[in-house]
């Protein structure tokens, strides 16, 4: 549980609370009636006068100034690479700093020190004595500000970010989403192989048709070698591709549709929604002052920066979930359409051998085709039906794509309008203290996300060639459907009515899979050759950040390579 907060406004009058700020007055920094009406609208508004007196113009020097006599303490200012100890801080409650406004810097033994907003809290002094197992504190005066941003650096955290929003979980979410993709990738080697599968099957069908056909013709004589071994041959295609499509067929790795959220351009926050047991996630709300921090991006420190590109990253990985899913069930789709085309075998060899050789011993075993083709084809279209509804999503989420800013418009911009000093660039400093270079470090993290953008773009492009594979999938199964009404039409001619209608709806309907399968293909095939990364080589520059970009290494990968 954590405390309430010790430190707040409110447990002060404004009587106490002006003695803090003397010093301000008495050095002509603010006025008696301004800083009256400061610690008035202060404790009606519920906010820190440290706050407002920075709003209102006053310097941070001069403030802490003001506070370190109050305290006759020492003060410090915020400092980036400003961490406490590791093993200190996990045994910390992050959110009862905030909270109560201290930080504490170093503990050795029984001495503690602790930067903190108000010293003389003594509720708090003895609750940090507690919390430290500390019997002396060393203390020094910090603005609330300043303590608030050590502890955000502590979660990792941009200003007003929540816990998820640190690298650390933004990197465990990238990596569960990584797995999530791997095991996608799995399902559809699985679904490959079961449509491998499938493609014997058919074949086997084949082989035993024409030896059915053989025998039932010319009965046991001269041929009946190869007719035996035509059947032993199909037999043993078919119940090899069984083998195969069967795993494919029990595969089961839940839910393969992955609910992707809108991503915000690093102005909300991914994070696991745990109370789930699948993998879930949800988006936080808008946070506050968010878009401003990112709009003044040539203001931030490089750490910041690279917790905005760490965002960015898992809103990359996001995308590319989504995009993988999608590509699942369109395989799924695939492997029921080549399920579909067996079953029409199955159906388009026995009405032939029923029609052909009429009622006789032979009749249940041409009625057990029949039936088990149809049964296999409405499995298959069972699994055409949601790949046909994810080819559909994919369409829309790359059309979104298109209406967001992407990173590189966002870090190399066509032209800027600068028109204020907060947006110009600041001036580089470079200590001893950052090498081996924390912009190095933080260029890394701006190639590590442009390299996760050009992912996402190759996400893109497999998803459209899935749909143009799926688009193949239909017209196959189309003309495999065609190909079964025609030939039963034209060798049975149109004598029977029933059987008429009958081959007339199978080659209209083959037909009508047929134009499908073009809408889908011929789209997705003129996007595809917009594509630079179908063909020719690829070159791709290996930073170093502490040498100039010139003298930068390049790796070029041939279309073999890839």
């Amino acid at each position: 549980m954590s405390r309430q907060p010790l430190g707040s406004a409110n447990s002060h009058n404004n009587e106490k609370i002006s003695v803090r700020f003397q010093q301000l007055v008495t050095r002509h920094v603010v006025s008696v009636s301004d800083l009256d009406a400061v610690l008035q609208e202060a404790s009606a508004a519920g906010r820190r006068p440290e706050e407002l007196l920075l709003s209102k113009g006053v310097s941070k020097g001069a403030l802490l100034k003001c506070l370190a006599e109050h305290y006759q303490l020492p003060f410090m200012e915020y400092q980036e690479g400003l961490l406490a100890p590791a093993e200190l801080i996990q045994e910390l409650d992050i959110e009862e700093l905030k909270q109560n406004l201290w930080f504490p810097l170093a503990a050795i033994d029984q001495t503690a020190l602790v930067i903190m907003a108000d010293p003389l809290d003594r509720d708090l002094l003895t609750h940090i004595k507690e919390t430290l197992s500390a019997s002396e504190l060393h203390l020094i005066v910090g603005l609330p500000a300043d303590i608030m941003r050590l502890v955000e650096d502590q979660q990792d955290v941009n200003p007003n970010y929540p816990s998820c929003a640190g690298r650390t979980p933004l990197a465990k979410l990238r990596t569960l989403l990584a797995e999530h993709r791997t095991l996608l990738a799995q399902y559809r080697t699985s679904l490959a192989a079961g449509r491998t599968g499938l493609a014997f099957m058919r074949t086997g069908i084949s082989f035993i048709s024409i030896g059915l056909v053989l025998f039932r013709i010319f009965g046991i004589g001269y041929l009946a070698p190869l007719v035996g071994l035509l059947l032993i041959v199909g037999s043993i295609m078919t119940f090899d591709g069984l083998r195969w499509y069967l795993p494919a067929r029990r595969a089961d790795v839940g839910e393969t549709h992955f609910l992707a959220t809108e991503p915000t351009f690093g102005t909300t926050v991914l994070a696991l929604n745990t109370a789930q047991p699948e993998l879930l996630c949800t988006r936080s709300t808008p946070i506050a002052g968010a878009q401003a921090l990112r709009d003044r991006w040539n203001r931030l420190s490089p750490v910041m920066r690279r917790r905005f590109f760490a965002i960015d990253r898992t809103d990359f990985a996001e995308e590319r979930s989504l995009l993988s899913s999608y590509r699942t069930l369109m395989a799924r789709a695939r492997t029921g359409l080549a399920f579909t085309r067996t079953g029409i075998a199955f159906v388009g060899l026995g009405i032939a051998l029923l029609r052909q050789f009429g009622t006789g011993p032979w009749v249940l075993f041409d009625g057990t085709l029949i039936m088990t083709g149809l049964a296999m084809t409405l499995e298959g279209f069972h699994w055409y039906l949601p790949g046909r509804k994810a080819g559909e999503k994919s369409v829309e989420a790359l059309q979104e794509t298109h209406k967001r800013p992407s990173i590189w418009n966002f870090m190399f911009p066509p032209s800027q309008h600068q028109t204020s000093l907060d947006d110009l660039p600041a001036t580089l400093t470079i200590k001893a203290t950052h090498a081996p270079g924390i912009y190095g470090t933080t260029g890394l993290a701006l190639e590590r996300t442009l390299i996760a953008d050009r992912r996402n773009v190759k996400a893109r492009l497999r998803t459209v060639m899935a749909r143009s594979r799926t688009g193949m999938a239909f017209i196959r199964t189309g003309s495999g459907i065609f190909s079964v009404g025609l030939g039963l039409l034209v060798y049975f001619g149109t004598s029977s009515l029933f059987w008429t209608i009958f081959n007339s709806l199978l080659i209209v309907a083959g037909l009508t899979l047929i134009a499908d399968g073009l809408y889908w293909h011929l789209p997705a095939e003129k996007i595809r050759k917009q594509f630079p990364y179908c063909f020719g080589d690829m070159e791709i520059v290996f930073p170093d950040y502490a040498r100039p970009s010139s003298t930068w290494k390049k790796v070029v990968f041939s279309h073999e390579d890839l």
